[in-house]
Formats: C-alpha cells, sequence, structure tokens
C-alpha cells in the first residue's frame, strides 16, 4: 500500500476468489481510519457465483438491514458463520516512523514484533 506516493507497507488476504473481495474490503477499511485490527476484524461480505446467479454471503456482525436491502434490490443473500470462507489476511503498515501489524482473527496466526 502506499498513501501520496510513498509506501506505507504490505498486505494481503488469502482465499481463491474470496481473494480480490477481501483485498477491497481491507483496504476501504484502513481507508476509512480502522487501524489494521479493527479492518480485518470488520465483518465480511462475499459474492459466491452459483447456477441459479450469484449469492451474497454474510459474515455475523453484517446488520439485517443491509441484508433486507440487498434482498430488496434482487440478490439472494445468506448470512455464512464458516468464516473461512470469507479469507485470512495480514497486514504491515509503516505509522509515525513504527511498524504495526495485524493478523485476521478467521485463523490461526498472531502479529509480533521484537
Amino acid at each position: 500500500l502506499t498513501q501520496e506516493g510513498k509506501p506505507l507497507g504490505p498486505f494481503g488476504v488469502m482465499g481463491g476468489f474470496m481473494q480480490p473481495q477481501g483485498h477491497v474490503q481491507v483496504v476501504l477499511a484502513l481507508a476509512q481510519g480502522l487501524n489494521p485490527q479493527a479492518a480485518l476484524d470488520r465483518p465480511r461480505w462475499q459474492v459466491v457465483p452459483g447456477r441459479g446467479g450469484d449469492e451474497v454471503l454474510l459474515e455475523p456482525g453484517i446488520p439485517q438491514a443491509t441484508a433486507l436491502f440487498l434482498k430488496d434490490l434482487g440478490h439472494r443473500v445468506r448470512y455464512e458463520v464458516e468464516y473461512g470462507l470469507f479469507g485470512r489476511g495480514q497486514v504491515i503498515l509503516r505509522e509515525k516512523g513504527a511498524l504495526v501489524a495485524a493478523s485476521d482473527p478467521r485463523a490461526e496466526g498472531l502479529a509480533l514484533g521484537w
């Protein structure tokens, strides 16, 4: 990631077709001012291709009003409790001369420095 042409640090979200969707969600959370751990902790959504059309899966924590709004727009929506489906990410950012790291709660891992 960069800001005003200067490198901030690396990040990534693993998860097959969820990977680019997870990247967008984490970058938007960081751009909205969330710290790296809060950006990874935030509930995610994903669009899953299917025979009957795309389905939108939501993690618990996404408001019911959001699900109803998406349904009103014609989307097939359901909540999914299997967190492994929503990717796993790590972030390391440089902030004010220090490194700040975060690890996704959806998988085993931790952010550690020495």
